[in-house]
């Protein structure tokens, strides 16, 4: 009796663990990080570097997305580090496709500033492609300067 309640226990535990295993597979991270950095430099006054990275996190089946981002700014003197500051967080982002599927994906975003961020801090695209069917839908996503971005998607036609 002891050895059928030990095997039923090793079943149910490794059947949680695959029920666990499988909802982990469903988010993806995307593998275009970008870090960008800056700094404010003034001779015989504190000096400030800031950097920010980003990534996605998706949701391989339902095809919603999280952007998350880190920042770290460092402030120091000419002889040490006087202040480090990290702030980040990851914000959810609407669905690409309306319906639930097996999907993969890729992101990349404007490094601010540069000549691609004409009104304010650049935007990004996502690509995203159901992989059971020949569907790809690309969508760019930029900040119009007025205080919402501006977001449209477009499916792919294959000729």
């Amino acid at each position: 009796m002891y050895q059928v309640a030990k095997i039923c226990s090793a079943a149910a535990l490794s059947l949680v663990t695959l029920a666990s295993a499988a909802e982990a597979d469903e988010f993806k991270l995307s593998h275009n990080q970008r870090i960008s950095c800056s700094r404010g430099l003034a001779p015989g006054k504190l000096n400030t570097a800031t950097c920010r990275s980003y990534t996605y996190l998706f949701n391989a089946k339902t095809s919603e997305y999280f952007r998350c981002q880190v920042q770290l700014a460092m402030t120091r003197d000419n002889k040490e580090v006087i202040n480090v500051q990290t702030d980040g967080g990851c914000t959810k982002k609407p669905r690409i496709f309306e319906t639930d599927g097996n999907y993969d994906f890729d992101a990349t975003e404007t490094e601010p500033p540069n000549t691609n961020s004409f009104f304010g801090p650049g935007g990004y695209s996502v690509w995203a492609a159901d992989v059971g069917n020949q569907k790809i839908r690309g969508c760019i996503t930029i900040s119009s300067g007025l205080g919402s971005d501006i977001s449209k998607c477009l499916d792919m036609k294959f000729e």
